[in-house]
């Protein structure tokens, strides 16, 4: 008699990074925090709603990370937060033409997930939930999922 097994896939995965490791949230830190704040330009938001995306940074590590990203070490939650923007900047750029990329984040939207308000609301709101619901719906709009 065969034994079942699962069949075997062609897929090989990418390695998962342990953010639980020092050294590894010590690499991906500075380009983290680069990519953060070149976003942020790009999407025009202001500091005060940037660091609610960031998890509620207050004032003074905020500043000093935008001045000196090289130098400060984020924690798994800043950086999963970081890795989802990125992950809905890369969409939107692949869905829409750049104005409205650019845009698509302070503009209102009737989307039920939204409910009317814009999604960066939604986000700074619903923080890493909302971020993943966010970044799947776009995913979805693309043919990712």
């Amino acid at each position: 008699m065969a034994s079942l097994s699962y069949p075997m896939t062609r897929y090989s995965p990418p390695p998962i990074t342990d953010l639980t490791s020092k050294d590894a949230r010590k690499r991906l830190s500075a380009s983290a925090l680069k990519l953060f704040f070149n976003i942020v330009d790009v999407w025009k938001i202001r500091d005060e709603d940037a660091r609610m995306l960031l998890g509620g940074v207050t004032n003074g590590p905020y500043y000093e990370m935008k001045k000196k990203p090289e130098v400060r070490l984020l924690d798994t939650d800043r950086l999963q937060r970081v890795s989802y923007l990125v992950g809905i900047f890369k969409a939107l750029n692949i869905l829409h033409g750049r104005e409205l990329a650019d845009e698509w984040v302070r503009l209102p939207n009737t989307n039920r997930i939204f409910n009317g308000s814009t999604p960066l609301d939604y986000m700074i709101k619903g923080g890493v939930p909302a971020m993943q619901t966010v970044r799947r719906l776009l995913d979805a709009r693309r043919g990712g999922i």
